[in-house]
């Protein structure tokens, strides 16, 4: 089978960040769509790993280790994908535990933002949303507000509260590029810039983006995902091809009510790209 007709999912989220499935329920859905390799990659942490390896290995399905980890830039925050490392490297393990003291933090500074709009306090049912405390973010917010009958679903939340300008949206410095691309390279693995078209930059700035992260190390960039539109496809499989950069596949999956894209359903790798999976076989990726 060419590498294109693959099933691969590269991009999804458990209880272990701001997804609502067990790493290793994650893993069981994938092999029920027919994934044939999956990573998951839960923000700023490696805590579900280990979980979903072995839940792997039982049902046979292919696994790569993956983390996001959220990344400032240009005063934007992206994320960036680092697939196949070495999950007991200390440089990488260790600045995720450093982030995840800020993201405690922040959620506190979010709370009281909202509080100070006229919203109640959520911090705690916040909190119980969040299957790691140290992880919980501005999803586990979005969820408590939806419970509490302030809006009827998440993205409403997010549109209202919990974006750039609104009142419950609070700005935070992430890692560098610079660091989060060091921390995956050094771990022995492969850093994808996620979701592209997401990012409020102007053509400048995301031209400049792309010449940092190529400079830097940066070899594929996600072209089929849960949060782009067929444009943003076209637009960034041309611009694979132009750059010589490998193309990553993955469906931003959170929850089955929530999300965009299910486990496995992201659309189809375009033709003409380099899937980043292309020179890799099932024995390297279990191998990681």
């Amino acid at each position: 089978m060419l590498p294109h007709d693959l099933n691969v999912d590269l991009h999804m989220h458990s209880s272990a960040s701001d997804g609502v499935l067990s790493p290793a329920a994650l893993v069981s859905r994938g092999r029920e769509h027919g994934v044939a390799l999956m990573a998951i990659t839960d923000h700023d942490t490696l805590d579900g790993l280990a979980e979903a390896e072995e839940a792997a290995g039982d049902l046979k399905v292919p696994f790569l280790n993956g983390v996001e980890i959220s990344v400032t830039w240009g005063g934007e925050t992206l994320h960036l994908v680092g697939l196949g490392f070495d999950r007991d490297h200390g440089a990488l393990a260790g600045a995720l535990r450093s982030m995840q003291t800020s993201r405690f933090e922040r959620a506190r500074d979010m709370d009281n933002a909202l509080i100070q709009s006229g919203m109640p306090s959520v911090f705690d049912a916040a909190l119980g949303f969040a299957g790691n405390p140290n992880l919980i973010g501005r999803t586990h917010f979005a969820r408590a507000l939806v419970e509490a009958g302030v809006c009827r679903g998440v993205q409403e939340v997010f549109d209202r509260f919990l974006t750039p300008g609104k009142p419950g949206y609070v700005s935070h410095e992430w890692a560098s590029l610079k660091d989060a691309m060091g921390w995956i390279l050094s771990a022995g693995g492969v850093p994808v810039l996620a979701h592209p078209a997401r990012y409020r930059l102007s053509e400048t700035a995301h031209w400049a983006l792309m010449q940092e992260f190529m400079a830097l190390g940066g070899g594929a960039i996600e072209v089929s995902t849960g949060s782009h539109s067929q444009d943003d496809t076209r637009r960034y499989q041309r611009l694979s091809v132009e750059l010589g950069l490998a193309a990553s596949r993955g469906s931003d999956f959170h929850c089955p009510k929530e999300s965009r894209c299910d486990v496995g359903r992201a659309p189809p790798l375009p033709d003409g790209t380099l899937p980043v999976w292309a020179g890799w076989t099932v024995q390297d990726a279990r191998a990681h």
